[in-house]
This record gives structure tokens, sequence and C-alpha cells, in this order.
């Protein structure tokens, strides 16, 4: 087997794994057998199902629009609040079922997905109706976008698929994102610093950095496993988490790494700072906080041992989302 099979299988290995941890509710189930239901060559074409009750559905990112809360997932899932998680809906036009990934909104109207099938929508009215802006390719899988203001974006995936924008997603260029043994790595996630430096974090021990969006550093990390998201803290510092409960923070811009103890094994997957609270959740319930920006964590398991994969600020609480919906706030 080849290097590019190996890590294929590694990359499904990890999506199964994370999946396995869930128990789909009753409206992941309505999608799935629509979706088994619907022509292969059609899918990207559809919208998304409709369900009776969109909260249970496998949800992947969510992001703030406003007052609005927005959360995305499988089968071309939005779910909309407006009253801080109490009750959601699901946006009006979705015009695809394919899995969304990754979610920004630069203002309350004007936002961005991305998903499998190199697929980029767009939506100007607080994710009520979305549109394909741009498709990359079947064989794409993007899992992370982000604007730095309203025409300079980037989007990216796996296997170093990554694209950019100058002028408010019109039209799109490839981007190489490091080269040699460096260029083809799975790139999880997009954040920028106070410097304006532009971070993505991505598989086998790395994390990327640019100053243009034109050319990526990588910088290697203490730890060598995936690494699936990171922050830039109020105190000038990077911090960066994946798998195997794994948290590094540097105080250098990258050129140094501290690796904090977590007190979990367990991958995780998303991140919110709250004021001077930061918390950290991942897979099999695992919810970690800090009140010293990341410098030392408490972690504990919740009882619902959810997979969450995205945290918003519901309330002055983070809400987090999970494989199997929305999993309520967390104080």
């Amino acid at each position: 087997m080849n290097p590019r099979a190996r890590r294929t299988l590694r990359l499904l290995a990890s999506i199964a794994a994370c999946m396995a941890t869930a128990l789909p509710g009753p409206g992941a189930r309505a999608a799935e057998g629509a979706q088994n239901r619907a022509p292969a060559a059609s899918v990207t074409r559809q919208q998304a199902q409709r369900v009776a009750h969109p909260e249970r559905a496998p949800l992947m990112a969510a992001a703030r629009a406003g007052a609005r809360i927005v959360a995305v997932g499988d089968f071309g899932t939005v779910l909309l609040s407006d009253d801080d998680g109490a009750s959601w809906r699901q946006a009006t036009e979705v015009p695809t079922r394919v899995t969304l990934t990754g979610v920004q909104f630069l203002d309350a109207g004007h936002g961005w997905a991305v998903a499998h099938g190199g697929i980029v929508l767009a939506t100007e009215d607080g994710g009520e109706h979305w549109r394909i802006a741009h498709r990359a390719g079947a064989g794409t899988s993007f899992f992370a976008v982000r604007f730095a203001d309203a025409m300079h974006g980037l989007a990216v995936g796996a296997f170093g698929a990554a694209i950019a924008t100058e002028d408010g997603g019109r039209t799109w260029r490839e981007v190489a994102i490091g080269q040699g043994e460096f260029s083809d790595r799975h790139l999880y996630q997009i954040f920028a610093d106070a410097d304006g430096t532009t971070w993505i974090t991505a598989e086998s021990g790395v994390v990327y950095r640019s100053t243009d969006w034109r050319t990526f550093v990588p910088v290697s990390l203490p730890y060598r496993g995936s690494i699936w998201g990171g922050m830039a803290l109020p105190d000038g510092a990077i911090l960066v988490w994946g798998m195997g409960g794994h948290v590094l923070r540097s105080r250098d811009a990258g050129a140094s790494w501290r690796e904090i103890a977590s007190g979990t094994e367990n991958p995780l997957t998303t991140g919110l700072l709250l004021g001077k609270r930061l918390v950290l959740a991942g897979l099999g319930g695992a919810v970690l906080t800090s009140d010293d920006l990341g410098a030392s964590f408490r972690a504990e398991i919740r009882p619902d041992r959810l997979s969450y994969t995205a945290a918003v600020e519901a309330a002055g609480a983070p809400l987090l989302t999970s494989l199997s919906g929305i999993a309520g706030t967390r104080h």
C-alpha cells in the first residue's frame, strides 16, 4: 500500500472513530435514509434534507452571525437559532446534501461554509439562504474556511487542498500549503493572531503560518500527531490541540512549544474563549476548562459522552454541538 493510501485510511479511521462514539438521533436517521435513496450524481444539486428534529442532526461546525447562531453538518444541514440556542430551525435554502464541515461569518449577514465535494457556499442573509459559490471538484474535501475581510478568503482541507480568493469569492485560485514533504498534509483549521499572521493546523505534528496568504511556512511541533484546532490568546500566546488530548502552547510565535497537561487522552476538536475562561471540548464527552489562558486545565468527562465538534457563545456560556446534534450550554 502506498503512503497516500495509508494516510487516506488513517483519515477515514479517525472519522469513523469519531462517528462511532455518537448515537445519531431521529433527525440523522431520517436524513441518512433520504440520502441513501438519492442518485449519487444528483446529490450536490439537491436541497438539504428536511428533518423532523434538526437539533439532533450530526453537526460539524458552528459560528455566530450577529445575534444568530448558525450550525452546519451532515447532509447539508444548516441550523439557525435566534434565541441563544433555546430553539432551532433549518435554513430555508441549502443547495446540497454533502457534509458541511466549516462555517464563518464576517457580520450578521455575510457568511461562508465549506464541504466535502469541494463545495464552497455563501450567504448574504445570516444563513437563511445559501448559494454554491465554488466547486473545487468531487475529489476535494474542505474542512475549514476563513475570510480576513470581505474580499480575502481561504479554504483548506484534505491532502493539502487549499484555495484562496481576493475578490469576495467571485474567483478562487489554488494555494500551495508547504513544499516537498510538507505539501500534502491534511489541513484542519484556520485562525489568525493579533499581528495578522494566519495559522493552519494540520496532521503529523505540523502547523503552518503565513503573513500574506501566499507563502506558508511549516512549523514542527514536539507532538507528531494530528492537530485539529487552535487559537491566538489575548496574551499573545498560540494554543493548539488535537489527538490524544494533546495541548501545546507557544509564547514566541511558534519558535518553541510547551506541552500542557490536559488531563485526558480523548481527542480534542474545538475551543472557545469567554473572557478569561478558555474551554476545550472533544470526543467521548471531554470538556476542559482553564482560567489562566491555557497555562493549565481542569478536565472532566461529561455523562453524555458525546462527540463534541464546535463551541460558540450563547448567553455568556459555551454552547456545544456534537455528532448527535445540539449538546446544550456548559457553564
